[in-house]
């Protein structure tokens, strides 16, 4: 096997409201469907600024300076301050280490991104922006945060090169019902028929994943694609997408947050063909630990081997 070729798969994630259970777990797998847990269950990486805790995390890699950045939400609900509070009330920073093996991580920092308006700052992504030569970070934020009746969930961006130094935020998505938990992933040549981005949100309201498809990252450049299988599930979030290279399908997570279920995947051929399949669960095995809410990576056997040494 080619050492480069990114056939294995880092899960960063949390595990939910316990004592530990908000703070950054790893977890391995050789094909995308079948997980193996490190750090002998134990957090693999630990907040101790802000809120001191680390939600809905997201891992990503800089391919121009091989450095890979891992965001999270500032926020910890075990805590006891609820969830009114962390909505109107919470942290407008987001969480970031560095790290150059995946090994040994820098951080956590916290940058804020919020608008000054924002009650919170919710499950911050990003993806490398070809046109502004950035990553385009993105989150939800309650806004405004001192008006209830107004106040409503929204995605707001903004563009960095260092996840140090950001640009002025910007509002990206906003829909009638609230919206947070926003995945996006590009196709090229070499994973769809079609290039462009298909974006996954979760509708806070109704509690389904709406997906979009976008011929760039402009936020005007989207529209609906209608997915079956997805308008009947609710009380899921967190979705994740990622293209299996050795199966030459592309996974979707959901969060089975309502029914305590953890993760379900889902594989399709083709995402704007609207056709996904439900796996059956013979075909996945999550591991020990509940997942919540978090991001998947595409790493080399030589990345795996180096990971799995060091957390064991």
């Amino acid at each position: 096997m080619d050492d480069k070729t990114r056939n294995c798969y880092l899960f960063v994630h949390f595990t939910g409201e316990s004592e530990n259970g908000e703070q950054i777990y790893f977890s391995l797998s050789r094909d995308g469907l079948h997980w193996n847990d490190l750090n002998n269950g134990a957090p693999a990486l630990i907040s101790h600024i802000g809120e001191c805790g680390a939600r809905d995390p997201f891992i990503v890699r800089d391919e121009k300076t091989g450095i890979f950045y891992l965001i999270a939400t500032d926020l910890r609900i075990a805590s006891g301050k609820g969830w009114g509070v962390a909505q109107y009330g919470g942290s407008r920073d987001i969480l970031v280490w560095s790290s150059k093996d995946l090994v040994h991580f820098t951080g956590p920092e916290a940058v804020t991104v919020g608008v000054p308006d924002a009650g919170c700052v919710w499950a911050p992504e990003a993806i490398y922006d070809e046109a502004e030569e950035a990553f385009m970070v993105f989150w939800a934020s309650m806004t405004p945060k001192d008006d209830p009746e107004k106040a409503k969930q929204k995605i707001y961006m903004s563009h960095t090169k260092d996840f140090k130094t950001f640009t002025a935020p910007a509002l990206y998505m906003e829909r009638d019902n609230h919206v947070i938990d926003t995945d996006i992933v590009r196709l090229d040549g070499a994973n769809s028929k079609t290039e462009g981005y298909m974006r996954f949100s979760k509708d806070e309201t109704t509690k389904n994943i709406r997906v979009d498809f976008g011929s760039s990252l402009d936020k005007d450049a989207f529209s609906n694609v209608h997915i079956p299988v997805l308008d009947d599930m609710r009380g899921i979030e967190g979705p994740i997408c990622f293209y299996i290279s050795q199966l030459s399908k592309w996974c979707l997570m959901v969060d089975r947050y309502a029914t305590h279920g953890g993760y379900l995947p889902l594989l399709s051929d083709d995402l704007l063909s609207g056709g996904m399949r439900v796996l059956s669960e013979d075909e996945y095995d999550l591991g020990k630990s509940l997942k919540r809410h978090g991001g998947i990576l595409p790493i080399t056997e030589e990345e795996y081997r180096r990971i799995e040494k060091a957390f064991g």
